[in-house]
Parts: structure tokens; C-alpha cells; sequence
């Protein structure tokens, strides 16, 4: 049986694509898949359904939450801040697999950032 070797992709809707591909360009390093392919880390991935029910991704509309890993989430969190980001963090979300914050993209899109324990700068 074949099986899924990775994420080829992530694709939703945006108001403004191309000011969101922007942002998440300037914001997060992700580049701009018009111009070449963002090519990731080797690491681990989760994919995981929730209840239907779920306050965990933020509005009840939202269908989906995002979730990169960061080797460094501290200095992710200074450089967010330090571009007028707001950075949501919990200590509840911070566990023995690592540590969590989130940020909302311009069109309200709830990114989790994660720094899976044991993997640092």
C-alpha cells in the first residue's frame, strides 16, 4: 500500500492572496509561492481532528489552525512583537512536547508556533 510521505501543500482562501503571501513571507520566512516553493525541515509533523465543538482554534467558523515548528520560539516572539504582532502565549499550552504561542495573520487566521522540546538553536 502506498503511503503520504509529507505535506505537499496548504491551500485557503484569502481576501487579499497576495498581501497575505506577503505577510506570511515577511513575517514568518515562508516564501511566496509564486516566485519559487518554500521548502521545509524535516521534522515532526501532527495532524490531528478536534471536536467539531473545539474552542482551541479561536471563532467557532474556523475550520483550521496552522501550526509551524520554530527552532528558536523565544526570538520568534521578539520578532513578531517587535512588528506590532500580537503574540498570545499559555503556560497551560506548554507541556513535555514542547513549547506553543499564537499569532493571528491580517485576514484573522489563528498560526500556532511550536518548539518541539529538544529541538533549539
Amino acid at each position: 500500500m502506498a503511503t503520504v510521505t509529507g505535506i505537499g501543500g496548504f491551500f485557503f482562501r484569502a481576501r487579499d492572496p497576495q498581501a497575505l503571501a506577503a505577510w506570511y513571507e515577511t513575517h514568518l520566512g515562508i516564501s511566496d509561492f509564486s516566485r519559487t516553493v518554500w521548502k521545509q525541515q524535516a521534522g515532526p509533523t501532527i495532524i490531528a481532528p478536534f471536536r467539531e465543538d473545539t474552542d482551541y482554534f479561536g471563532r467557532t467558523a474556523q475550520q483550521w489552525l496552522i501550526n509551524f515548528r520554530v527552532d528558536d520560539i523565544d526570538a520568534a516572539i521578539a520578532d513578531l512583537e517587535a512588528a506590532g504582532i500580537v503574540v498570545e502565549t499559555r503556560p497551560e499550552w506548554d507541556s513535555e512536547v514542547g513549547r506553543f504561542c499564537r499569532i493571528h495573520d491580517p485576514e484573522g487566521n489563528p498560526i500556532e508556533l511550536w518548539q518541539p522540546s529538544g529541538y533549539s538553536v
